[in-house]
């Protein structure tokens, strides 16, 4: 019997498609990848382009150029399938919590202006943003300026509203130690695990630790499921993580990795080492198995070098993985490709 194998295939190539820090965020069946950087030179400004990309069609559908905005080490996410809400990050001089919006119908930029009570961070970079609804939204950051920034990570509720483009932040009373560069993914929580029924938020890497947070806890009725539907990956990786001899380990001093989340599984990949001074940038996959409490980590080390990213994003869309963009191994050149998760058993 053959043993399981994945890899990632490469399906398209373009020079626009060579950035990191960037997001990429898929509305409609389209990927769209927004800011970023061309190189790891501090003094070098942040992009503000958009590229569309068409996984169908493997190839660029769209650009939209930059209209001065230009954001790195920031988090989109994507509203009511249809703007792109960009949240914090480096413009090039200072850390921002202010809110960017793309009207994908319109074509049309906003910047949101905040409203009501709000307290929102001095500013923000390298943090997570996790959608819970069209409506709300969960930062987590450690907050600060150019010069300071608090030796933990604050939790924000963002909430937001498209139609009249505005925002406003509530620090909540979580904390989780202090992370950059890490990952927040909504968990369901089963009958089994706790009388609440609902989702909490599971945050982990971006510091030298294994150690997972669960802040927050969200009924039913307040998440909007995310995730698109997709048997036939979902299946891969449940039989990849039943195979003999596979690996128990979890995600352990990484940040900058990527994570998405396919049915009841967390998928990491890549990602800076915290705990090696040379050679840090990884190609490992780990997939962290929520059916069980506290989820089970599996690894599986990545065979090919060429295949090392930092920096980089993965979308889930039309029932594949992608992995766009980020650093290569030397943790400074841009990957100007777009690959797909291929799993054989």
């Amino acid at each position: 019997m053959t043993a399981p194998h994945w890899t990632w295939t490469p399906i398209a190539q373009d020079a626009q498609f060579a950035r990191a820090f960037h997001t990429c965020t898929p509305i409609r069946g389209k990927l769209y990848l927004y800011g970023g950087v061309r190189s790891g030179d501090p003094k070098e400004p942040p992009l503000g382009d958009v590229v569309i990309f068409d996984p169908e069609q493997k190839s660029i559908c769209g650009n939209v150029p930059e209209v001065g905005a230009r954001r790195s080490h920031h988090e989109a996410v994507p509203l009511e399938e249809r703007w792109l809400c960009m949240v914090g990050g480096w413009d090039g001089s200072r850390r921002l919590s202010s809110i960017l919006g793309y009207d994908t119908e319109t074509t049309e930029w906003a910047m949101w202006n905040s409203e009501g009570p709000n307290d929102p961070p001095v500013g923000l970079s390298s943090h997570s943003c996790t959608k819970i609804s069209d409506k709300e939204l969960c930062v987590v950051g450690r907050e600060g300026g150019l010069r300071t920034q608090r030796r933990y990570a604050s939790v924000y509720t963002l909430r937001v509203n498209p139609g009249p483009k505005t925002y406003s932040y509530k620090e909540e009373e979580w904390h989780t130690a202090s992370r950059s560069g890490h990952s927040a993914v909504l968990v369901r929580d089963g009958a089994k695990r706790t009388k609440k029924v609902g989702y909490s938020l599971y945050v982990f890497g971006g510091r030298e630790s294994a150690t997972v947070e669960v802040v927050g806890h969200w009924g039913q009725d307040k998440v909007q499921e995310n995730t698109e539907p997709c048997a036939q990956l979902t299946e891969q990786l449940t039989r990849l993580v039943s195979t003999k001899g596979a690996k128990r380990a979890e995600p352990k001093n990484l940040r900058h990795h990527s994570c998405s989340v396919i049915g009841p599984f967390v998928v990491v990949f890549g990602g800076e080492t915290l705990s090696r001074g040379r050679d840090a940038v990884c190609n490992d996959l780990y997939i962290g198995d929520t059916r069980t409490s506290p989820p089970s980590w599996f690894q599986f080390p990545g065979s090919n070098p060429q295949h090392k990213r930092v920096g980089h994003r993965t979308c889930l869309v039309n029932h594949c993985l992608y992995v766009v963009g980020g650093f290569g191994a030397d943790g400074k050149t841009p990957c100007p490709e777009i690959c797909m998760l291929d799993i054989s058993l």
